[in-house]
């Protein structure tokens, strides 16, 4: 198992998170746009073109009222921000997992230590993510797609209009949102691997890494899914000089989400998110084991021809 192999440098760590994250979205984000669509909508839906009565209504809508084209609309910004972001995910979880086996006098992680580091690398990976997330959610909107040209054109029009501050709106739920997706996602990871029994080849690893990123994938979903509704609704909210905005706080805004729409609505989005997430989560770890494989059978053949 990756884990239990000779650790690599920080540097390799980070490239194959990347690695990972971009491979990652280049398959899924049609979900993500979805999942956005119908969190950004409030109130009960209604027979119009601009509602949506799920996920395969708002894919039939957004195709055939705007194009298939708008189901990748925004992905420039997500794809700059995967790498950074997924890569900080994995390296993060590995440095805080070292520093809380270091701490609490472990030599090996346990459950309790995964959530933890889990925790702590989302909340790492948080501050990284908020400028793209606003941006991202800002051109996927179809409210707002005559209101800018591109990722550049948000970034622009955000920090004149509301400040260069307005590209960390949302900070705190998206602090969150990470917190508790990666607690989820890296503590069932490690749960999971211990109940199944041991791969004995390689393609029995990556069906165990699968099966493991998966199930972390949709756990931790079904966690962070109400932050992510809020974090959503807050980052597309224009900050008025003088106006309270009606979402504004992680969870003031998920009782504000709750009175007015109820408990469901705080699960809006969720079946595209986890049809994302759940495999995304699978390919995610099966990519990062695999290239961090790569990485240390180069270091090790180095090696031997130095030998």
């Amino acid at each position: 198992m990756a884990s239990e192999q000779a650790p690599l440098p920080f540097g390799y760590t980070f490239a194959a998170g990347a690695i990972a994250g971009v491979s990652e979205i280049l398959v899924m984000y049609p979900l993500d746009v979805l999942k956005t669509r119908i969190q950004l909508q409030t109130g009960k839906p209604t027979a119009g073109a601009d509602h949506y009565n799920g996920m395969l209504d708002c894919f039939k809508k957004i195709v055939k009222n705007e194009g298939p084209s708008r189901l990748y609309r925004g992905i420039t910004a997500p794809i700059l921000m995967e790498a950074p972001k997924r890569a900080t995910k994995f390296a993060a979880n590995d440095k805080w997992g070292k520093f809380y086996r270091d701490l609490f006098g472990q030599q090996q992680m346990t459950q309790g230590l995964s959530v933890l580091t889990g925790a702590s690398a989302g909340a790492t990976e948080a501050f990284i993510v908020v400028p793209f997330e606003l941006v991202k959610i800002r051109l996927q909107d179809k409210a707002s797609a005559g209101k800018y040209n591109g990722m550049v054109d948000v970034v622009v029009k955000t920090v004149r209009n509301e400040g260069l501050l307005a590209m960390y709106n949302g900070l705190e739920s998206t602090l969150w949102r990470h917190i508790l997706w990666n607690a989820g996602y890296f503590g069932c990871i490690f749960q999971v691997r211990q109940l199944i029994p041991k791969a004995e080849t390689k393609k029995g690893q990556t069906i165990n890494d699968i099966i493991a990123g998966t199930v972390g994938g949709t756990v931790g979903t079904i966690f962070n899914t109400p932050m992510d509704v809020v974090k959503s609704r807050i980052q597309n909210t224009i900050k008025v000089p003088g106006q309270v905005p009606k979402y504004n706080w992680a969870w003031p805004a998920v009782l504000t989400v709750f009175k007015e729409e109820g408990f469901g609505a705080l699960y809006k989005g969720f079946i595209p998110k986890v049809l994302r997430l759940g495999p995304g989560g699978g390919i995610l770890l099966v990519v990062y084991t695999g290239v961090m494989d790569m990485f240390r059978k180069m270091r090790d053949e180095r090696l031997g021809k130095q030998l």
